[in-house]
């Protein structure tokens, strides 16, 4: 198994991207959100890396960081779902977005990914619920506590946490996030924003 690949970004044509490493070209599979990401061309860069072996192929997917793919290979474990579905779902919402649809069952948000039917949804949010406990909050601190290119916890998921440590359900912490006004930029200020509209319910 390929654990990473270390080399200067040769060309990025989403969803695939060329990476050269020592005078050879891996051509990889990646989803948007490490697309989004990546620098420019030329520049060296490291990417975590899943291998699929089929019959008539073999694929090598790549990661910005080590959250994403290990989100990937948990929706492989999931019935019907394949690596392109799988890629899809990375590509249409954020590691910490996809964990918040599971834990408050929102199957509503995930039907938008193409290729996500309603009974695929519902199926990913039954089958994830408990393999998503590994990236709670647990995994988001160690994730801020290395310093590996685009894993960032982001605002919006620090303040999910740090709402769902206050004791706040799941499902009313992704209510009141969708209520936070999009000048709240800080973490602090859309836990504020969040705090006071729960406590004038």
């Amino acid at each position: 198994m390929i654990g990473f690949l270390r080399g200067k970004l040769m060309a990025k044509h989403p969803p695939q991207l060329v990476l050269d490493v020592g005078g050879v070209g891996y051509e990889l599979d990646a989803p948007m959100s490490t697309f989004y990401g990546l620098p420019a061309i030329g520049t060296e860069i490291t990417l975590r890396t899943h291998l699929v072996v089929r019959e008539d192929a073999h694929i090598l997917f790549g990661f910005g960081s080590e959250r994403e793919r290990q989100m990937f290979r948990e929706l492989l474990k999931v019935s019907n779902v394949g690596p392109k579905l799988a890629l899809a779902i990375l590509s249409g919402m954020s590691v910490d977005n996809f964990l918040r649809c599971v834990e408050a069952g929102d199957a509503d948000s995930m039907v938008k990914i193409p290729g996500v039917g309603r009974k695929t949804a519902e199926r990913l949010i039954v089958e994830m619920r408990d393999r998503v406990k590994g990236f709670g909050v647990a995994s988001l601190v160690a994730a801020n506590g290395t310093h590996d290119p685009g894993v960032g916890a982001g605002p919006q998921a620090e303040a999910f946490s740090a709402l769902v440590a206050l004791g706040y359900k799941p499902a009313e912490v992704t209510r009141l996030l969708k209520g936070v006004s999009a000048e709240a930029q800080s973490t602090e200020d859309i836990i504020r924003q969040a705090l006071k509209a729960a406590s004038s319910k």
